[in-house]
């Protein structure tokens, strides 16, 4: 196969423009990719920019005759393979080629809820009406916030009119309505606007709530649907690693079957898996709940309203005992219910069906039945405790649960196959709930449990403190895995719980040279990070550097405080437009600063990786300081107390070495480009561990003099 693979690239190479240009690095991971596949081993390439590593693992991967999915941490990149780089594999072989992208449900719009919307179908009446959920109640929304401008007036305080009639939020429902009977694939890619997200959840729908399409009306022209039937006869699939995750967390229910699998940008698997094969429970799933089950309930039927009623006001209470803990782990002991006397006392009413029998939860998903709970919190209490809340949780879930089926039950044969396939939405996201419920009740010495502070309220989560045991059972077993990136962390292997055995790791480094076009410095001078005086000092350093270079900087920092302060110190300093990440969302803001060659973007996190900007308009990246994790990161928290004594290589400089030669990869993009990356932090010349980070970061002339820096800068500067 290796020879095949090598003539392969080779075609591809020559169908590009210009030619293409010879890269040893891509022929050497090519033939590894196809070794890796023909024997069935796994393996992890470090693969610098410029490499081409796409074509390196597409090509023996087509070759290999097995299907294969493609995981990838950007949007961008899944464009690039899907509308560039697979066509050009599919046009070089003798074979054909089959090829999809497939995303999550949500991503594409729901023809039932459009027809619901819109009228077509059974129209959604106003809350409070005693129809339908309203359109800010949709079931995968959170509750309306009173500084949203796109929220009507009075949604905050309950009083919501209707979107789809009035206001900018409708005017968005009304172009997504008509768009859905327009476009072809349903992908909200394909919007020329981004949709408010209590729009996009008028029309759209999640996993948790889909019935199927055997169960719904629309079933039969679902894009979602669709999709999935494309993708499994596809013999290369590209998602998102988020749904890869997805796909392991449902048991492999998500994604065909498959042999191989590629992780793309692979130093993002461990933190994305921890994500996906994790719960989150927040105070929105209530509300939307309830919301969503109140049309199907009969006002008359004793107890029927109270089940809803307890289920939304879940949402308030969740929220106040949330909050205190915004941020922190929450102790597995502190999940129970808090029985006080120890009497084990209940509220019957929340956990027991007709005639006092209490009721198996979960919609046929095989979920035991509620235990007792605690009495409500007192009204008024500031902070209900979150034991107790959790408790109360799984009984009124239960009993709306019980109230629906019920219905279901009166409805009989006489129910609109589109009245059914709501509720059976309601039932199945009210199955979800209780299903992640009880793992929260239920968690071992491997999970942590967290408070995630969030845009707009906080959430409980429970997340695996490692992934490699769930993934050593449920992945590598079954599939050859390609791991991939131009950042290979330390130690991924054994986090992925790659088999020891089993697994080649490869590092071909990058076609450009770095020694030659681009200088690492470090500010050795400055003051100590982490002592409040070193700031002036760094402004200083960056209005300097800034000067010497023309502009034409991404300046990179690693909290919005630290960028604000650095903005407001500098804008009457400097005579170049600075851009700030909290100007425009991320694709324009990129395009601004691209288009002017003297501009200066001044960013967080969001943009130290995933940001591909070659030629003059970036000559310099400033760093403020080592990437180091917060050290009361909860997730992290719970690592470092496994590692111990080690905690420091083991969980910090991994992690900070990782983004820190991420944020240094956004300068040199292109063989022509040159430049200087500027770490403003004195611990990397300085400090014992400095080695480690700067192993990490690309092989650049290193300088601590800055008057050396920025003859540089204005050398390059003077040469366009």
């Amino acid at each position: 196969m290796t020879d095949e693979v090598t003539v392969t690239l080779a075609r591809v190479a020559e169908s590009l423009p210009g030619g293409g240009e010879s890269r040893q690095g891509q022929r050497t991971m090519a033939q590894a990719v196809g070794r890796s596949i023909a024997e069935g081993r796994h393996l992890v390439v470090q693969a610098g920019t410029g490499t081409g590593k796409s074509l390196a693992y597409l090509i023996p991967a087509a070759l290999s005759g097995q299907r294969v999915v493609v995981a990838t941490a950007t949007k961008a990149l899944q464009d690039q393979l899907a509308t560039h780089d697979l066509p050009l594999v599919a046009q070089a072989l003798d074979t054909e080629l089959s090829f999809a992208v497939l995303k999550g449900r949500s991503n594409y719009v729901c023809r039932q809820r459009v027809s619901e919307v819109g009228g077509k179908g059974e129209q959604l009446s106003l809350p409070g009406g005693g129809g339908g959920a309203g359109p800010l109640e949709a079931a995968g929304a959170e509750p309306p916030d009173a500084d949203d401008p796109l929220t009507p007036n009075g949604a905050a305080a309950g009083v919501v009119e209707d979107p789809v009639e009035t206001g900018r939020l409708g005017d968005q429902v009304r172009r997504l309505v008509r768009w859905a009977g327009d476009t072809t694939t349903g992908d909200r890619a394909e919007l020329d606007f981004e949709p408010h997200f209590r729009a996009w959840a008028m029309v759209s729908t999640t996993a948790r709530e889909c019935p199927g399409a055997f169960r719904c009306p629309s079933g039969r022209e679902c894009f979602a649907e669709d999709a999935r039937a494309r993708a499994a006869e596809a013999d290369v699939v590209v998602v998102n690693t988020h749904l890869y995750g997805a796909h392991l967390a449902s048991g492999g229910a998500v994604l065909p079957p498959h042999q191989i699998v590629v992780f793309d940008e692979a130093h993002e698997v461990e933190e994305v898996m921890t994500d996906s094969l994790g719960v989150d429970i927040g105070p929105g799933r209530f509300r939307a709940l309830a919301a969503s089950a109140r049309p199907h309930l009969d006002p008359g039927a004793p107890g029927a309203l109270d089940a809803v009623d307890a289920v939304s006001d879940l949402g308030e209470m969740l929220n106040r005992a949330l909050r205190p803990l915004s941020g922190r782990r929450v102790p597995h002991g502190a999940l129970a219910p808090d029985r006080g006397d120890g009497a084990g006392g209940h509220d019957s009413a929340d956990v027991t069906g007709p005639g006092g029998r209490a009721e198996p939860l979960g919609l046929e998903l095989g979920l035991d039945a509620p235990t007792p709970t605690p009495p409500a919190p007192a009204p008024g209490r500031a902070d209900p405790d979150l034991g107790q809340v959790l408790g109360l949780a799984t009984g009124r879930v239960g009993r709306l649960v019980d109230g629906l089926r019920r219905a279901e039950r009166d409805a009989g044969d006489d129910e609109s196959s589109a009245s059914r396939s709501r509720r059976d939405r309601v039932l199945l996201a009210a199955g979800h709930l209780a299903a992640d419920l009880a793992r929260v009740a239920t968690l071992d010495d491997d999970e942590v449990a967290w408070v995630d502070s969030g845009t707009r309220a906080p959430s409980l989560r429970v997340s695996p403190i490692d992934v490699g045991p769930i993934l050593s059972e449920q992945l590598w077993g079954t599939v050859t895995g390609i791991l991939t990136s131009a950042t290979v962390p330390i130690g991924l292997n054994e986090r992925l719980g790659l088999p020891p055995d089993g697994v080649e790791t490869l590092d071909v480094g990058s076609p450009f040279d770095y020694r030659e076009h681009a200088m690492l410095y470090v500010a050795s001078s400055l003051p100590d990070r982490r002592r409040p005086e070193s700031e002036p000092a760094l402004h200083g350093e960056l209005e300097a550097l800034i000067t010497a270079a023309g502009g034409r900087t991404l300046a990179l920092f690693t909290s919005w405080r630290s960028m604000n302060a650095a903005l407001d110190a500098l804008r009457d300093r400097l005579p170049f437009p600075l851009l700030s990440q909290s100007d425009l969302p991320k694709p324009a803001l990129v395009e601004a600063f691209r288009e002017d060659e003297s501009a200066c973007l001044f960013a967080t996190l969001g943009f130290w990786q995933g940001v591909d900007i070659p030629g003059r308009t970036l000559s310099l990246v400033t760093i403020d300081r080592i990437p180091f994790p917060r050290p009361d990161e909860p997730v992290l928290e719970a690592r470092r107390e496994r590692a111990g004594s080690g905690a420091f290589s083991t969980v910090d400089l991994p992690r900070a070495g990782t983004l820190l030669a991420q944020g240094a990869g956004r300068l040199i993009r292109s063989s022509q480009d040159r430049g200087v990356v500027a770490v403003l932090d004195s611990r990397l010349a300085t400090a014992r561990y400095r080695g480690a980070l700067l192993a990490r970061v690309p092989p650049m002339k290193r300088s601590v003099d800055r008057s050396e820096v920025e003859r540089f800068l204005r050398h390059i500067t003077a040469e366009g």
